[in-house]
């Protein structure tokens, strides 16, 4: 049989091949699973209840009862922590959905639209992006107060531009492509053209962009947390604990260890199954299987 009869690999195929021969890219999937499994499961793995007070001594170093110690009013550091995880995860998946969705319409009507259509939303865009995150936070903060809302609502707004260019880039650069130019003239309509050939090209950058920006969103909530305008206390956030430590680093270096850590992971295992995620989705690689 001759290469060309041979079927094309399926995405499965193309991820375990990626992964058996990319070692940092299979570290990186291994820590995001336990990421998101220690977020969905804390309800249950949790030794203690995150925002119950005097469960231990004060400031206690890390033992067998309190695997990373106590804070300053002796909640568990290890429950709070993983506690924390879900609020990061919840954070990170509603705003980079919200921008994910928001920014590929944008994206997609400013690549399709007329050309005053197009300058216009390049110039709101740029705009918006033009904010400092923090800065913008703290107005928003202002008008809304803090509140997990807050944060979703900075992030997305934030995340929007980047998604909208990167669509508006992929999607005039396949308006013109050869092979939908013969679609559309043979007929084909622009709805068959928008889901079958722009969509599928799309997606794949936007998910490795999105796997890759998920420590930066982690990281924006745990700072806004931390400044006071994001998760209020007691509900466990990164940022709280990292704040509640910050006061007391004197007496324990634990809860800054114990709040560090995981945006330390977060952010290794995301970004190696990102570079991953890229390699799955090349076309070269797709067409070398």
């Amino acid at each position: 049989m001759s290469d060309a009869a041979l079927p094309e690999p399926t995405l499965l195929a193309r991820s375990l091949r990626v992964l058996s021969g990319n070692r940092t890219g299979a570290i990186g999937v291994v820590l995001v699973a336990l990421i998101v499994g220690s977020a969905l499961l804390a309800p249950w793995i949790v030794p203690y209840d995150p925002a119950a007070i005097m469960v231990g001594p004060r400031m206690a170093p890390p033992s067998a009862d309190h695997w990373l110690g106590t804070d300053n009013i002796g909640r568990d550091i290890f429950s709070r922590v993983i506690a924390g995880g879900r609020i990061a995860m919840l954070v990170a998946a509603a705003s980079l959905s919200a921008a994910l969705t928001a920014g590929l319409a944008l994206g997609l009507i400013a690549g399709l639209g007329p050309r005053w259509l197009d300058n216009l939303l390049l110039l709101v865009l740029d705009a918006v992006r033009s904010f400092p995150v923090i800065v913008f936070g703290l107005a928003v903060d202002t008008i809304i107060g803090p509140s997990l809302f807050t944060v979703v609502l900075v992030v997305t707004i934030t995340s929007v531009p980047i998604y909208a260019r990167i669509v508006r880039t992929q999607t005039l650069a396949l308006k013109n492509a050869e092979f939908i130019l013969a679609e559309r003239a043979m007929g084909v309509g622009m709805p068959r053209l928008l889901f079958v050939h722009v969509l599928p090209n799309v997606l794949g950058p936007l998910l490795i962009l999105a796997s890759m920006d998920v420590p930066l969103v982690i990281a924006t909530e745990a700072g806004l947390s931390f400044l006071g305008m994001g998760v209020r206390p007691p509900t466990p956030s990164w940022g709280v604990i990292l704040n509640d430590g910050y006061n007391f680093i004197r007496n324990s270096p634990w809860p800054v260890i114990g709040g560090s850590v995981p945006i330390i992971l977060v952010t290794l295992g995301f970004t190696f199954m990102g570079e991953a995620l890229r390699d799955i989705f090349d076309p070269k690689l797709r067409k070398g299987g």
